[in-house]
């Protein structure tokens, strides 16, 4: 493809959420995968559904509306930092930065006053969020914290240091 052909625009998902959510886990945007899917974390070899197996039982052995029923009934929200945006891969290293188009935070906290939590699945939902959403909000969550990306590409940590770090999410403390 060359570079004056535009790439498609991709659109994440709607964020899974109660209404009672204490905490907000933040991807940037879905993979191939999980848009094909039509489910976060879809590829097989990331490790989100496990992890969230091992802490909150939201494993991948359950059907999907399983395990986002699991999440919601243990407060935990999850959405992608990036409502829309261009990227021929999966890796976030691709998307397009002029095409990012970020969620509407505002409107969504806005709904779920109960979120003072964060918590960013890797480095690229974090910095995304930092730059394009936290300014924007006149009362930002109490915690942010970046945790280690669950994707297949993040192989820097084995999968016991992600879900050690990933144990954050159920207890997290008070600042």
């Amino acid at each position: 493809m060359s570079a004056a052909e535009p790439v498609a625009l991709i659109r994440c998902f709607a964020p899974v959420a109660a209404g009672d959510a204490r905490l907000l886990i933040l991807g940037s945007m879905p993979g191939k995968a999980s848009l094909q899917a039509d489910q976060y974390y879809a590829h097989q070899r990331n490790a989100f559904w496990r992890i969230m197996g091992d802490l909150l039982g939201a494993g991948p052995e359950l059907p999907y509306p399983a395990r986002l029923e699991k999440l919601t009934a243990a407060g935990v929200a999850l959405w992608d930092v990036i409502a829309a945006c261009e990227r021929e891969s999966s890796l976030d290293a691709d998307i397009v930065g002029a095409t990012v188009r970020p969620n509407d935070f505002p409107a969504f906290f806005a709904a779920h006053p109960g979120i003072d939590h964060v918590f960013f699945n890797g480095g690229a939902a974090e910095a995304s969020f930092r730059r394009l959403v936290l300014p924007g909000l006149k009362a930002p969550p109490r915690r942010l914290l970046r945790l280690p990306s669950t994707s297949p590409a993040h192989a820097a940590l084995s999968y016991a240091d992600k879900r050690a770090a990933w144990s954050a999410i159920l207890a997290p403390p008070i600042m």
